[in-house]
């Protein structure tokens, strides 16, 4: 075998939906190290090494703690200030306002500020713009309204640190700012009393794959510690919060951003998922019980189960509604926001399916795509076109705008990257160079605010400049695998020890296996697009298959028309609660021809 295809699985350079298979695992002795001095099972030592776990910090990663990931808060720039200027507000008493961005992040960012304050006796006055009416981040006219419903001091989450024009307004208007945010910053900070970003020029970027609402439980534990040493607890006859207890805000958040679940975001949800399986949360319990969720939460029942829900308010609903729902403990008033926030979710998806059809329509060809995919159509709902982004991102494997112009000529648009193509450092080059009205974001996706007149230039910005960055990175699609197993191999036990390695997620991959040259028996079509089937293997034995949503996709069809011959199948373990304690089902994602 060549160097260039020695890390290729089962040889599958091109499979059914265009993936190369690449062996995630690069040093089978380190795998076989780990197993041995740690009293490991050989899968679980694969699985580390094939993640960069050394012996020295394997223990650190079974086991993560806030203790061995948590920095020191001073270190982080912009925090002792931050903390001073809350300890001013609280001790004078002034009426201080949270103001968050609208995705799941934002709405954990908020609620995890109000539950805080909350705890010490302190309501926080409250603002989620609208998407469509205000869009992304502080603007002048919401900051100046808090001022007039008396709010001296205004702390903004999960955005603010491009925001210099409604900022500067503030401080003109005698209003304090803080920012507490991740997205990626310029040389010049927007005019807050302090900004607190691991993305700041100046930081060192340690914590830079933070969420948001991991940045702001920091800022918690060093005001919490501000408070401890100051006596304040004891002198006001307060409790002290259980910061803990909000981890589980931590976690979904942490989750929905797509950060990479390494170091810190690791311990993060590590722990939360254990908080959040307490159910201490109003909010998150009612909408478990709305979404029928009744198995002991994990990571992907946050990003696919829980996230999209919260974040439906903000795409085609009401703003607010996700922020509100993880802060109240009220629990009608949860169950009726739960209940609001799955209608809406249902409304997301049509408008979804409606645009993202249209969007596919005016692609036009892939030969012409030239380092991205930019569309545009007008009336579109702004609420899903990050979602659809992703979408196009995924099919075409480019980075991928969508745009949503307005009968005024105002287009919102979001973006979604490829790894190694950097859609951040892109949109603020393009707002730079004049081109935009507002735009910035991080790494693997971006916001942006155009005007129609200034579309086609930034078509050619973009363009220019995706495309020598797609040349530069080598971009393939690919598919990591972990190994490959008999379907008689995989059982219940297996993926029990394979939820050790977890939690999983972005930079934690959940383990991905494939079944070779299995045979496909009975099988049909499920629900409205999905496909499943029976994969029997060359050891006797059998295990159900199941690809979501791929009957009009190439997937779904060779699942359907084998005609007999033998495939490998690609994906994901689960087990089947349908079929008994112990039953287990494969995720099916790819599958490739075998060539004889």
């Amino acid at each position: 075998m060549s160097d260039s295809n020695r890390d290729v699985f089962l040889g599958v350079e091109n499979s059914v939906t265009g993936k190369r298979w690449e062996e995630r695992l690069k040093d089978q002795r380190t795998a076989l190290a780990l197993s041995q001095r740690l009293g490991l099972p050989e899968i679980i030592g694969r699985l580390l090494a094939a993640r960069g776990v050394s012996f020295e910090n394997a223990e650190a990663y079974l086991k993560p703690t806030l203790r061995d990931w948590l920095p020191n808060p001073s270190d982080l720039k912009g925090m002792d200030a931050t903390t001073a200027r809350i300890m001013h507000a609280i001790n004078k008493k002034e009426k201080i306002a949270v103001f968050g961005d609208y995705d799941v992040d934002g709405a954990t960012s908020s609620a995890l500020l109000i539950r805080y304050f909350k705890g010490i006796g302190i309501d926080l006055y409250v603002h989620i713009p609208d998407r469509v009416s205000e869009g992304y981040g502080p603007n002048l006219s919401a900051l100046l309204k808090l001022q007039k419903e008396g709010c001296s001091l205004v702390i903004t989450v999960d955005c603010g640190t491009s925001a210099f024009e409604a900022l500067e307004g503030a401080r003109d208007a005698n209003l304090d700012v803080l920012v507490i945010d991740h997205h990626e910053a310029e040389a010049n900070l927007p005019p807050a009393i302090a900004v607190v970003n691991p993305n700041r020029q100046d930081e060192t970027r340690e914590f830079s794959s933070l969420a948001a609402v991991g940045v702001v439980f920091i800022v918690l534990v060093a005001l919490n510690r501000c408070l401890r040493d100051a006596q304040w607890f004891t002198q006001n006859g307060v409790s002290e919060p259980n910061l803990m207890n909000l981890l589980d805000l931590v976690a979904l958040g942490t989750v929905c951003d797509v950060v990479p679940l390494t170091g810190l975001n690791r311990a993060y949800v590590s722990q939360g998922v254990k908080i959040l399986a307490k159910r201490h949360n109003p909010g998150i319990v009612a909408l478990s019980d709305v979404a029928k969720l009744s198995e002991r939460p994990d990571s992907g029942h946050l990003g696919y189960t829980l996230g999209p829900r919260v974040n439906a308010g903000g795409r085609v609903g009401q703003s607010w509604l996700g922020a509100k729902l993880l802060s109240t403990n009220n629990v009608e008033e949860a169950e009726s926001i739960a209940k609001q926030l799955e209608e809406y979710n249902t409304d997301r998806k049509n408008i979804e399916t409606e645009v993202l059809d249209q969007a596919l329509g005016s692609v036009g060809d892939e030969a012409e795509l030239n380092g991205c995919v930019l569309v545009a159509g007008d009336g579109w709902h702004p609420g899903v076109i990050g979602i659809v982004a992703s979408r196009l991102k995924d099919r075409y494997n480019l980075p991928s705008f969508v745009i949503a112009f307005d009968d005024k000529g105002i287009g919102k648009g979001s973006g979604r990257s490829v790894p190694g193509v950097d859609l951040g450092a892109a949109i603020i080059a393009a707002r730079q160079a004049g081109i935009l009205e507002n735009g910035g974001g991080h790494s693997m996706a971006a916001g942006l605010t155009v005007r129609r007149e200034r579309y086609n230039e930034l078509c050619t910005f973009l363009r220019e400049r995706l495309s020598v960055a797609m040349e530069q990175t080598s971009f393939v699609p690919g598919l990591g695998i972990d190994g490959a197993l008999q379907p008689g191999s995989a059982s219940g036990e297996l993926i029990d020890l394979l939820e050790s390695c977890g939690p999983f997620g972005m930079g934690n991959p959940q383990p991905r296996f494939v079944l070779p040259s299995v045979r496909i028996l009975r099988p049909g079509i499920v629900g409205e697009s999905h496909v499943r089937c029976i994969l029997s293997g060359s050891d006797g034995r059998s295990i159900k298959g199941i690809a979501f949503r791929s009957l009009d996709s190439e997937l779904g069809q060779v699942l359907l028309n084998t005609g007999g011959l033998p495939l490998h199948i690609c994906g994901k373990l689960k087990k089947d609660t349908w079929s008994g304690p112990d039953g287990v089902q494969m995720i099916i994602e790819d599958a490739a021809i075998i060539n004889r």
